[in-house]
């Protein structure tokens, strides 16, 4: 159902393994995927995850053949933590329906050239549901996630590209290693920094402007603080 191994220093890769069903998720599978990603956030030497499914398909979402149940979490397992730490998306193949809003649930998105976005339950009358209504506008803008939303139509990689739902645009059967390679890019840095600038875009989304800059500097202050913020200024100096 869902496999995980260590992917390089600090990366932690994540893959849905159900072919036969193109990565669609059942119950099994949503609690493997929920206990994966809080594994992940409870281990301190990972600090990037990967999410995957296979050459054919990231994920076709919920499996219509046995839905998975409802729960706090999400019915597709994490899509309603929030982990203090980023998850990258490795897209192939179909990435549609569910499958979409766990790759919305990610941070960034790295894609085959062949890979297929959309939310393809338009077709069946089953709603979104984790998370695609709230997280697909504020990453695409309004207009394009109720085009999306509204028509169900499928869109490929490039016009994904075109619209920020995909970060990077790689040769078909490299997104892997190209989410493996950012991901340890982001590990390298200095990580009080990464998770405190992390956390201030999000808890900013939504609030008046004077809080959420008073939230970034509450947490700036502490950064500069730290032994990491000096260190990093004595580099930039003896560069």
């Amino acid at each position: 159902m869902v496999h995980t191994e260590v992917a390089g220093e600090g990366v932690r890769l994540i893959r849905i393994d159900r072919p036969a069903r193109r990565n669609a998720i059942d119950s099994p599978t949503a609690d493997a995927l929920h206990d994966a990603f809080l594994a992940f956030e409870a281990a301190p030497d990972e600090r990037v995850a990967v999410l995957t499914g296979d050459d054919t398909a990231f994920s076709a979402g919920a499996d219509l053949q046995d839905l998975p149940r409802l729960r706090p979490s999400g019915p597709l397992g994490p899509t309603r933590l929030h982990l203090s730490k980023p998850v990258i998306a490795a897209v192939e193949g179909w990435c549609v329906a569910g499958g979409l809003e766990l790759a919305l649930w990610c941070d960034l998105r790295v894609a085959g050239r062949s890979a297929r976005f959309g939310c393809l339950e338009r077709r069946w009358g089953v709603p979104l549901i984790d998370g695609g209504t709230y997280r697909l506008p504020r990453i695409v803008g309004l207009g394009r996630a109720l085009d999306l939303i509204l028509t169900g139509r499928e869109i490929d990689a490039t016009e994904a590209l075109a619209m920020g739902l995909a970060n990077r645009v790689v040769d078909d059967g490299t997104a892997v290693a190209a989410a493996v390679e950012l991901a340890t890019s982001i590990a390298d840095f200095p990580w009080a920094c990464v998770v405190a600038d992390r956390e201030s875009v999000y808890e900013g989304l939504g609030r008046a402007e004077a809080d959420a800059l008073a939230r970034e500097a509450d947490r700036g202050r502490a950064i500069v603080l730290a032994p990491d913020f000096t260190a990093g200024v004595e580099r930039f100096a003896n560069r």
